[in-house]
């Protein structure tokens, strides 16, 4: 092999993007940028912050006995809301964030430290996703309108917990699974126990799926003085992440119960729990395969969660056919 045989690296792409994903091969030179600092080019948040939706609305199909145009509708928004709202959420993240992206090795290449893109061009930015995201939001009911704006403020709050608690991550639950309870009110109109128990699921599934990502920052942020649940539970990492499965699929459980309690179908019922269980088997399989000290380990397994999170998603739709 040449040196003419290796292809290089896209200008500006990102050190953990995905090799040859679309913005790099496919979009303009100019948009470049702002799809890198929405992260279009490491599309797992989109799916992480999708699927929370999709397990709400699907859940609540099941509670009203049916799958509607409504439902459809709701799921389809939170597709654009989803990538809307995480490329927001990133926006923010990489503005408060610039100072210590650029002493950590893997965030260095992001396009504001590394002078792709302005704090002023990264602002804007956010305003315009905010705007668009809005559009699809004042779509659904005021219940609905109501939650999506107060989400924002656990948006704006996310960046900076790694700053003041050891649990930063709790703070991320909160908010990329408020889909899972902004989607239920979309199609029911109304907020229950069986939501606030998916809601807590998605929380503890995001505990175990962040942990396992901010073990690749590790020894840059406790450099700098970053808090994470990496660093607090260290070798301890693969006792807790059994706690948070055991909690989420529990969560999940219990949220599929209250949901079709008045339901009487007890094949639905058997069928969406077998969300929960194979949920939790592949989380189990994760924490196996998990070394926390092999940084390409922990973001192949962190990717994974979108296959969990599916998985789950899937057994809630095949129960609406039951």
């Amino acid at each position: 092999m040449t040196e003419n045989d290796i292809s290089p690296e896209p200008v500006g792409q990102v050190s953990d993007a995905v090799k040859g994903n679309w913005v790099d091969r496919l979009a303009p030179a100019w948009s470049r940028p702002y799809l890198r600092l929405s992260r279009a080019d490491r599309p797992i948040g989109t799916w992480l912050l999708l699927i929370p939706c999709w397990w709400g609305a699907l859940l609540a199909a099941l509670h009203l006995g049916g799958f509607d145009r409504t439902t459809a509708w709701v799921m389809a928004g939170s597709v654009i809301g989803a990538f809307l709202m995480r490329g927001a959420g990133c926006t923010w993240n990489d503005i408060t964030d610039r100072h210590i992206d650029a002493q950590v090795e893997r965030t260095r290449s992001r396009p504001i430290p590394s002078g792709q893109i302005s704090v002023k061009q990264a602002a804007l930015w956010l305003v315009v996703q905010l705007a668009l995201a809005a559009l699809i939001l004042f779509n659904f009911n005021w219940l609905a309108i109501a939650l999506g704006v107060g989400s924002l403020a656990l948006v704006a709050i996310y960046p900076f917990a790694k700053r003041f608690t050891w649990w930063p991550q709790v703070f991320l639950g909160l908010a990329f699974n408020w889909g899972a309870l902004l989607a239920w009110v979309a199609v029911t109109g109304t907020l229950d126990r069986a939501a606030l128990a998916l809601y807590g699921a998605g929380i503890a599934w995001t505990l175990f799926y962040d942990t396992i990502y901010a073990h690749q920052d590790k020894e840059d942020d406790a450099l700098i003085g970053v808090k994470s649940t990496a660093r607090l539970f260290s070798e301890n990492t693969h006792r807790w992440l059994r706690w948070f499965l055991f909690a989420a699929v529990a969560l999940m459980a219990l949220a599929i119960i209250l949901a079709l309690a008045e339901q009487r179908n007890v094949l639905a019922l058997v069928v969406a729990l077998g969300g929960p269980w194979a949920f939790g088997w592949h989380l189990a399989w994760q924490n196996r395969s998990l070394d926390i000290d092999d940084a390409q380990t922990c973001l192949r397994l962190f990717r994974s969660n979108r296959d969990a999170g599916l998985i789950a998603a899937l057994f809630l739709a095949g129960a609406l056919l039951a």
